[in-house]
């Protein structure tokens, strides 16, 4: 009888023990669990950080962007209809493209989404490139400064250039260039001389 009481204890007792390691078990595995989410929380929190540039340059102004972007990467070479069809491509990205110039305007000048004051800069079209019809690509919205856009004051449709900037907006789901560069190609033939 007394062993039969023994072996019950014995029984229990192993029970309770196995019961015990399995909990042991268990407190570990949340132990190394809850230091897992502290790793992880901690690398975000320094990602968070080392990024903070990225992060404030998407939330600044369109002219902040475009600095912040131009000096982060070099410069696509783009055909113009493709920056049109995906603008959301190529968005704080430095481009370079070739075209034939059209006119300057005051297209997209002002416009609160993706402001350029009429006071310091000067827009311009280019002509399209997938017609023989002479059809400007008011798709894009091409901005230069006006100090600079006084050096190409003799610009003249079909003049080919090459345009160097950054599209620093897709509202309307157009693209809109900041243009850094420009350099005048190939001069178009005068009408006169016909």
């Amino acid at each position: 009888m007394i062993q039969k009481k023994i072996l019950d204890c014995n029984k229990r007792l192993s029970g309770k023990i196995k019961h015990v390691r399995i909990i042991k078990e268990e407190e570990v595995i949340i132990m190394n669990f809850s230091k897992y989410i502290k790793h992880c929380a901690l690398i975000i929190v320094f990602c968070t950080f080392f990024t903070t540039g990225t992060i404030s340059a998407n939330n600044a102004p369109a002219q902040t962007k475009t600095a912040v972007s131009q000096t982060q990467t070099a410069a696509i070479k783009a055909a113009p209809l493709a920056v049109v069809i995906s603008p959301k491509n190529y968005l704080n990205k430095n481009i370079i493209m070739n075209a034939k110039f059209d006119k300057f305007s005051t297209l997209g000048l002002d416009y609160k989404p993706a402001y350029k004051s009429s006071e310091d800069y000067i827009s311009f079209l280019i002509k399209r490139d997938d017609t023989t019809f002479n059809i400007p690509l008011s798709e894009m919205k091409l901005f230069l400064k006006r100090d600079k856009a006084e050096k190409y004051i003799d610009l003249k449709t079909n003049d080919e250039i090459e345009i160097q900037g950054i599209v620093f907006s897709d509202a309307l789901g157009d693209a809109w260039v900041d243009v850094k560069e420009l350099k005048i190609t190939k001069k178009a033939p005068d009408e006169d001389k016909k």
